[in-house]
């Protein structure tokens, strides 16, 4: 393997995963490229555990340009040399990594026990009595540094000859220490939190069989994870699990034997099988614990509101606003029951009703404006929809995350069944994406003496993570469901609206392939719709509208018409490079100042989450990376920092997935329909998407394609037990 030898002369940068950037002399190489360098300096870039510029080092890699920074090393792995000879071992015990050993001590300690010094300590601390002015306290610190130096080296060596990454084997011992091997060599699938499943099992593969029990348990718990992404069951079948097992895992037992392990699993608390359904215990209790706080808070007392008709009228005469005879219900069934569901399409007026029970409340309670905030909580899953809340209310409202206070170190939230929040009025908008982890931890946080108000859009995509919460709460008929259907929100000769009814209905009218005043559909087959999607941009743009007014919505990432290659076009349409303007290179990916992109994850400490959109307002350019940041991006006035490795949560947004643009509202909507989306074009998705925009929507592509999707029930039949748990917990 090519390698380079040498000393560390200067660190520049690091990171507290190990990621370091600096300099490095070579004294030797047997890589040809690099026989020029011999004597000279160059840059690195890589991790490592510790360093130290006394020692020599034989790094391997490759060197590379970096667009930004010019040629750097790019380290993959490293060795430490011993140091030899008397000067580099008197370097080497007075560095900073030896405690308790200045220069003076260390010239002393070689010149009593030699070159060979740390050899004999390491083999007997005791050895060090021999230098004068050294006792035990001062013996025993020497010996466990150097002790702690070795053995953080060869952990990562070991772990590196395993096939862990630096990366990886870092990320081990940060968090193990000493034990990480122990932990490795006994249980290695207990590092998944920290290293992917596929890797893990890898290696696994490569020390032991592919039938050895601990294996076998391990891959039967991740199939019950990967089912649950995939399909958002919160339980699974027998037969699911085996077919699992054996296809993905090539793990060959009969359903007997599979029975064996479910079995230890179920007393080990890994798995619950009850009357034949089997789920991951946390899954289990996620639900069960969702009914029995549902129950807990239904059965605190209520009171009816006698004088509710002279409210209502008087706020309407105050708002100028009307409400129908559903509206009011819903309003009223809110204010006088311990929980209640609302439920409606596009434009049926939830914002509006949610604006109401806010106002009642606040007179009914007699609650002045400092008591407000202490006593309702305007909650949804993701941060746009958070901010159409505020607005619409004029009151704070915040992400589910940011309510419950989620630690990051810790991974958990600080709001929770022994630290709850003391808020009498709780309303949360769009349900329908919060999964069962989501809505648990949610009740766990809140007092049971609260009135719960939930609102979302049942025919909408159910939420990414396992469980079907909103429509399991419906179906159970346990609580007060006030649907709404009346659409208000668009002008009365809006069409918009009407097609989001017919596709949730399965019953289009001749009319969806009529041009109307706020709807057109545009007949474009293949490398067509996106060529029409580009017409359609440009001219949006001469007529003064930007990449803010105009969202394309479409189903998948790849393809011809996938987002992928949908947001290389809009970004040279919204935002073509520029003299001056500043960009930074990710992978194949280049993003500019002033670019739209994504959050792709939930990060609560920035208060920023999945499927959030922002702006790139800075991008560092600085020639040496002494700064972390390398991105400014404004969420909606929150500013959040970006680093190098951060880049791999973001995407551009000029195009996004239906999935992303849950909970979000858009001005302008394209979104491209074609058979080439195969198995993503179904009825809940195609409702989502037309049901996002608020004045305008263009779909182009096939009719059939449509047809097909309106009609496709698909991920209705999610495996869910909140229902049952619901009715066995009256």
């Amino acid at each position: 393997m090519d390698y380079i030898r040498g000393k560390f002369k200067q660190l520049i940068f690091e990171s507290d995963n190990g990621y370091k950037v600096g300099l490095f002399r070579i004294k030797e190489t047997n890589d040809e490229e690099m026989k020029d360098f011999v004597n000279k300096t160059i840059t690195f870039t890589g991790y490592f555990a510790t360093i130290n510029s006394e020692d020599y080092y034989k790094l391997n890699g490759n060197y590379v340009f970096n667009e930004k920074y010019g040629y750097q090393y790019q380290v993959t792995g490293y060795e430490r040399e011993e140091p030899k000879g008397k000067d580099a071992v008197i370097a080497f015990l007075s560095s900073s990594l030896i405690k308790g050993c200045g220069e003076k001590t260390a010239t002393q300690i070689v010149d009593t026990l030699g070159d060979d010094a740390i050899n004999l300590i390491k083999e007997d601390y005791t050895n060090l009595f021999k230098v004068t002015g050294i006792n035990e306290v001062k013996a025993k610190r020497i010996y466990n540094s150097i002790i702690k130096y070795q053995s953080t080296d060869e952990i990562i060596i070991e772990l590196k000859r395993l096939g862990f990454t630096i990366n990886e084997a870092l990320a081990i011992l940060n968090k193990y220490g000493d034990n990480s091997l122990d932990v490795v060599n006994t249980n290695i699938y207990c590092l998944i939190d920290l290293i992917d499943f596929m890797k893990l099992d890898k290696i696994f593969l490569t020390v032991k069989g592919a039938m050895e029990p601990e294996r076998i348990k391990a891959c039967i718990i991740e199939t019950f994870k990967r089912l649950g992404m995939k399909n958002g069951d919160t339980y699974f079948c027998k037969e699911e699990i085996y077919n699992v097992i054996r296809n993905e895992f090539k793990i060959f037992i009969d359903i007997d034997e599979l029975d064996i392990y479910l079995e230890e699993l179920s007393i080990g608390n890994d798995i619950v099988i009850e009357d034949e359904k089997y789920y991951l215990t946390e899954f289990y209790y996620y639900e069960k614990e969702i009914a029995q706080n549902l129950h807990l808070i239904e059965r605190m007392s209520t009171e009816e509101i006698a004088n509710f008709d002279d409210l209502i009228a008087d706020l309407q005469a105050s708002s100028d606003v009307k409400y129908n005879v559903d509206q009011k219900k819903a309003i009223k069934n809110a204010l006088e029951n311990r929980i209640t569901i609302i439920t409606g399409g596009p434009g049926t007026g939830k914002t509006t009703i949610i604006n109401a029970i806010v106002k009642l409340y606040v007179k009914l309670n007699k609650l002045s404006n400092k008591e407000i905030t202490n006593n309702i909580a305007l909650l949804a899953p993701t941060g746009r929809a958070a901010k159409k809340m505020s607005d619409s209310t004029g009151l704070p409202a915040m992400t589910i995350h940011r309510y419950l206070k989620w630690n990051k170190e810790k991974n958990e939230f600080q709001i929770n069944e022994y630290n709850k929040n003391g808020h009498k009025l709780v309303i949360v908008d769009e349900t329908s994406m919060i999964d069962t982890f989501l809505f648990d931890s949610l009740l766990k946080g809140v007092k049971h003496n609260i009135k719960l108000v939930l609102v979302g859009d049942s025919n909408q995509l159910p939420s990414v993570g396992p469980g079907m919460v909103l429509n399991d709460l419906i179906a159970s008929e346990m609580f007060v469901h006030s649907p709404l259907e009346k659409i208000y929100r668009q002008s009365d000769n809006s069409y918009i609206p009407v097609l989001a009814k017919e596709i949730r209905e399965h019953n289009l009218s001749l009319d969806f392939m009529k041009q109307k005043d706020d709807y057109n559909f545009l007949d474009a087959q293949g490398l067509g719709i996106k060529e029409m999607i580009r017409k359609i941009c440009m001219m949006s743009k001469e007529k003064g509208l930007t990449e803010e007014d105009i969202q394309i919505l479409a189903p998948m990432y790849k393809g011809e018409n996938g987002i992928d290659n949908l947001n290389v076009l809009l970004q040279d349409i919204f935002n073509p490079k520029e003299k001056g303007k500043k960009e930074v290179k990710f992978g194949d990916v280049i993003y500019r100042e002033n670019d739209k992109v994504l959050q792709l994850v939930n990060d609560p400490d920035n208060n920023v989450f999945n499927g959030d959109i922002g702006y790139i307002k800075k991008i560092n350019t600085i020639t040496q990376p002494k700064k972390k940041e390398l991105l400014t991006i404004d969420f909606l006035g929150n500013e959040v920092i970006y680093q190098r490795e951060d880049l791999i949560n973001i995407k551009h947004a000029y195009a996004i997935t239906i999935h992303k643009s849950q909970g979000s509202e858009f001005a302008h909507v394209i979104m491209p329909i074609s058979k080439s989306y195969y198995k993503m074009l179904y009825n809940k998705l195609i409702y989502t998407g037309v049901s996002r925009a608020k004045k305008s929507l263009v779909i182009i592509g096939e009719e059939q394609s449509f047809v097909m999707a309106t009609n496709n029930d698909y991920s209705n039949n999610r495996k869910t037990n909140l229902k049952q748990q619901l009715m066995n917990n009256i």
